[in-house]
């Protein structure tokens, strides 16, 4: 969850604490499934996309991503640069240690779509709990389960003779 201070007033100073001060309000956003199956069915096209959103269309993306209960719809138009930056990082960071040596794998050509991700979540037993968490610890989930699963990478003519060799002289020994 990120959580960022949205500037309410224009800075100005105190009397009589003798400080600068800006009201700001928090704002509390998660980038999970269920903010991308919010924006997906209200523009009716895939956010993960090649495609460039509009400024209409990130702005109600950050709307989907809103937790904080009541929010003042001035909120959105008070958003600073800082913000909109915060939230672009937010939403690029990878939220898990997990790692994988990819040597440039290539992007499938499906569409990924709100719906394929629920799908991939009821294939593979994946709590329904995981809709609310960041969409790219969402995704490395996937791919762990997927890697987990998958067939195990088949060993080379020299690593099949090493075993045989080795299997050959364990056996020697044991006579």
């Amino acid at each position: 969850m990120l959580k960022i201070l949205v500037p309410m007033t224009e800075e100005y100073y105190d009397e009589s604490t003798k400080e600068f001060v800006v009201e700001t309000f928090e704002l509390e956003l998660e980038h999970s499934l269920v903010s991308l199956s919010k924006w997906e069915s209200k523009f009716c096209k895939p956010f993960l996309g090649s495609d460039d959103k509009t400024a209409e269309e990130t702005l109600e993306y950050i709307r989907a991503m809103v937790l904080t209960p009541e929010v003042p719809e001035e909120i959105f138009s008070r958003l600073s640069n800082e913000n909109v930056e915060t939230i672009n990082e937010y939403i690029g960071s990878k939220q898990t240690a997990t790692w994988f040596n990819d040597k440039a794998a290539p992007r499938g050509r499906e569409i990924i779509t709100a719906e394929i991700i629920y799908y991939w979540m009821v294939s593979m037993n994946i709590d329904w709990q995981a809709q609310h968490w960041h969409l790219n610890r969402l995704f490395t989930l996937v791919k762990v389960i997927s890697s987990k699963n998958g067939p195990q990478k088949k060993m080379s003519r020299a690593e099949i003779a090493q075993q045989q060799r080795s299997l050959n002289e364990q056996r020697k020994a044991q006579l």
